[in-house]
């Protein structure tokens, strides 16, 4: 590429050396024992340095993947043996689980003689050098797992900035081990599987599965996890460690390929005791040449210098069959953080904004409680029917009619005397045969008195219903201003009040106006007393009362037969009229809620919300919006950040899309 400077790699039996054929100055020509390097090339090259641009803008943490090499094998495997290989460091050995977190490893090659070395974990930033990297992984893996043998998900991750690695990112995770040892928790295999499933499960991880020849491929865990999401295999690459331990039936193993490993197998020697990377390359080299049952194994399938080269292509391709899904991510989540940030509100200067600001909640509020209350329109809550409110006020109101005119269940019951006892205290000097006005009114007084309560107490569920309905509303359109929520719902709720204090009285006065006077223009009264009086006969002991059955009245005949015409007269007059007075207050209620509803919309809502929010003693909440809530603020700041990521992202990816997308098929 122009302006990059050109590799020679110059490989000896043992090791590699890299040669810039443009070094900067002051720079030396450095050896390097690991063999990955061998796999640099100005064809993949700027692909790698693509992904690491990302991760090192932390591009993971908006939730998109980047391809990522994940080492998993069964417990003293090989794993951190075969990374010590790859990257040329020291990792720690031992017995058991020698790896207890999620181990990152961030490689960056480096001009300097100097390497740099420091862990990360948490908020905490450990140096280190090459002498001390296991024990300083080691203490770091104490303080994230604890000190014991247990594990955690927490990962731990190791930058490593040395002349001659590759600018490269691997995870080794635990190794599976299903009989928990003293010291692990019971759950441990549970714990670890999680965790290996975590990492293995994106569709952009490489999985590097290690093997030890000395196993039954198809018993191994950590293949049939791999297998779980990645049935082809197809990125999934087996590397077979210990070959010199168990050669017998090795070449058999890695052809046959019972286990479905769609990357291919590569069989290695790992570096022993205290070899260095250079006798153990040596000694790899001269087993896979000399010995009689491994010598017979293709070439192309045998050495770490091998398996770097295959890792590095498979994880170039990778990237570039990668990139474009990577950059449709990056496009849709920037355009849904710009869209959420911009909904939050704008930072108000003046409280001549704010104002305005909060006329647009409350104006919004009004349009969607205009819909909600008296339009019908319930697009905006479709699954939720405690907002459908026209069917509930209807339902509410035809429930109210329902038990209001509901007729007691016993009428013979001390039938007439109540009617007697009003007509003998309402007695006066004249004919005998008339119904005292004052009489009719003062037992209609004693229905109104009955019924009284039932309206009143009606309205104010009614009014209990609005209000749960008007509090989310506006806490709805305000809720980019956590600072007035107490404040506008505190108005709201006061305006619930007052409308239902005045509904009370209204309606109260609506029942109290039924004891004045006894009144009807509807020809019902008259159609219904005349049928009453025509359908029910007596006798001397009976009264045959159409729709009530028969009632005994000797006993009253006997003390009360001068009053005993006029009490039923009265009796059947109260009640056709007590119909006529009970559908009137249903009537008179519903027209007066439909009123009430469309005055608190569309008159009284945008006043009394504004007078309240506006008037310094109820907390001065247009002021309070001008500060911005420390949530608000927090949210803003994160998605100015993730924007600015994203952007930076895009820009990364762009630049190398159109480069790549030809090598991504080969």
């Amino acid at each position: 590429m122009a302006g990059r400077n050109k590799h020679v790699v110059s490989k000896t039996s043992s090791s590699l050396a890299i040669v810039e054929a443009n070094p900067p100055q002051n720079k030396k020509v450095v050896a390097i024992d690991a063999p990955i390097v061998s796999s640099y090339n100005d064809r993949i090259r700027p692909l790698l340095d693509t992904v690491d641009r990302l991760r090192n803008l932390n591009v993971m943490r908006e939730g998109i993947q980047l391809p990522t090499i994940v080492v998993v094998g069964d417990q003293s495997s090989g794993k951190s043996s075969v990374l010590e290989s790859l990257a040329g460091i020291s990792l720690p050995r031992g017995q058991g689980i020698c790896t207890r977190v999620p181990l990152v490893m961030r490689l960056q090659r480096s001009y300097s003689t100097e390497p740099e070395i420091w862990l990360e974990y948490g908020d905490k930033v450990v140096h280190t050098d090459e002498e001390h990297i296991a024990q300083a992984i080691c203490a770091a893996t104490d303080v994230i797992a604890g000190s014991g043998k247990g594990v955690s998900d927490a990962p731990l991750t190791l930058h490593v900035k040395k002349a001659g690695v590759p600018d490269l990112t691997m995870v080794d995770l635990p190794g599976i081990t299903r009989v928990p040892v003293n010291g692990q928790p019971e759950n441990i295999y549970e714990q670890i599987s999680a965790m290996i499933m975590k990492y293995i499960t994106p569709q952009e991880s490489i999985v590097l599965n290690v093997q030890s020849a000395t196993v039954d491929f198809t018993t191994c865990e950590s293949i049939r996890m791999s297998r779980q999401v990645d049935k082809t295999g197809q990125r999934t690459l087996a590397v077979v460690t210990k070959a010199d331990m168990a050669p017998e039936g090795l070449l058999q193993k890695v052809t046959a390929d019972d286990v479905s490993i769609g990357l291919g197998y590569v069989c290695v020697r790992n570096r022993i005791g205290e070899e260095t990377y250079e006798e153990a390359r040596m000694q790899e080299e001269l087993l896979f040449k000399t010995h009689p049952m491994l010598r017979l194994i293709d070439d192309d399938i045998v050495g770490i210098p091998v398996l770097a080269q295959k890792l590095m292509l498979i994880q170039a391709t990778m990237i570039a069959r990668c990139l474009p899904e990577i950059v449709r991510k990056i496009n849709e989540k920037m355009e849904s953080s710009v869209l959420e940030l911009n909904k939050l509100p704008m930072v108000m200067a003046s409280t001549g904004e704010a104002l305005m600001t909060l006329m647009d909640i409350i104006g919004s509020a009004k349009e969607s409680l205009l819909r909600i209350l008296i339009q019908g329109d319930f697009s905006e809550y479709p699954e939720d029917h405690k907002m459908h409110c026209t069917a509930r006020l209807a339902e509410m109101l035809s429930q109210f009619s329902d038990t209001l005119q509901a007729q007691p269940k016993d009428v013979t019951t001390e039938f007439l005397m109540d009617e007697i006892k009003i007509l003998d205290e309402c007695k006066c000097v004249g004919l005998p045969n008339f119904i005292p006005r004052s009489a009719f009114l003062a037992i209609l007084s004693q229905y109104v008195d009955g019924i009284h309560s039932k309206p009143v107490e009606f309205i104010k569920k009614i009014w209990e219903y609005i209000e749960a309905i008007l509090i989310p509303v506006i806490s709805k359109y305000a809720e980019n201003f956590p600072q007035i929520q107490s404040s506008i719902k505190r108005a709201g709720r006061n305006l619930i009040t007052k409308m239902k204090e005045q509904s009370v009285n209204r309606v109260a006065e609506i029942v109290e106006m039924e004891k004045l006077t006894d009144y009807t223009c509807n020809p019902d009264y008259m159609t219904s007393w005349t049928e009453k009086m025509f359908r029910s006969k007596a006798s001397s002991t009976l009264f045959s009362l159409g729709g009530f059955g028969d009632v005994k009245i000797s006993h009253l005949r006997k003390y009360h037969a001068h009053l005993l015409q006029q009490a039923f007269d009265m009796k059947m007059r109260i009640a056709s009229y007590w119909n006529i007075v009970l559908r009137r207050i249903v009537d008179n209620l519903a027209l007066f809620l439909q009123f009430s509803v469309k005055n608190l919309v569309n008159a009284q809502f945008q006043k009394e919300i504004v007078a309240e929010m506006v008037d310094p003693r109820g907390g001065g909440g247009v002021e309070r919006m001008m500060e911005e809530s420390p949530s608000v603020a927090s949210k803003r700041e994160k998605l100015k950040k993730s924007v600015k990521l994203l952007k930076e992202s895009k820009d990364v990816v762009a630049a190398i899309v159109d480069q790549s997308s030809g090598y991504g098929g080969r």
